[in-house]
């Protein structure tokens, strides 16, 4: 189980925003892991966005104590790897969580279509529902659905803006 890095509440999520190469992230831990990684312009907007969304959780803003989490995510907003797995305390339903785990299993620098992805999880049909559950992912670059494209080779949608999603395949197909 995952070691909270901070003494707060049990259901405490403990947050930072730290300044990357594609703008602002934010970096958002449970005491069982990974909750939340966003892309934006601002800390500020991502600030407002993290507290809309969990209006009645307990929110704590703690920099230092996730310091090394966030020093990598940082690192992957410029196309590296991770050097370990992280535990992840994604919520979504069903259909969405096969989609996530799924996701986990591209190759960094490799991309797939939403009909790929379709087929991979059982599902073939079901393109749309795949697409729309690669925009709802919580943890951007985490659970990587930047690599997943349309089936002409376009990169479709992102979450966090396509630009940013070019940034990091070009990035990642770079990086060793």
């Amino acid at each position: 189980m995952y070691t909270h890095p901070v003494a707060v509440g049990r259901d405490a999520v403990v947050y930072t925003i730290v300044p990357c190469a594609l703008g602002f992230v934010l970096v958002a831990m449970t005491s069982r892991g990974v909750h939340r990684v966003a892309l934006g312009d601002t800390a500020e907007e991502l600030e407002t966005t993290l507290r809309d969304a969990l209006h009645a959780a307990e929110l704590v803003r703690d920099d230092a104590a996730l310091g090394d989490m966030s020093a990598s995510m940082v690192a992957l907003a410029s196309g590296a790897s991770l050097s370990h797995a992280l535990p992840l305390d994604v919520r979504g339903t069903a259909f969405q969580q096969r989609v996530w785990r799924e996701l986990q299993r591209i190759p960094r620098g490799e991309t797939i279509t939403y009909a790929d992805l379709a087929a991979r999880i059982g599902a073939p049909k079901a393109v749309r529902a795949v697409g729309t559950a690669c925009g709802a992912n919580p943890a951007a670059m985490v659970v990587p659905c930047h690599r997943v494209v349309r089936a002409d080779g376009s990169l479709g949608g992102y979450a966090w803006g396509v630009e940013r999603k070019e940034r990091l395949l070009r990035d990642e197909s770079k990086t060793p």
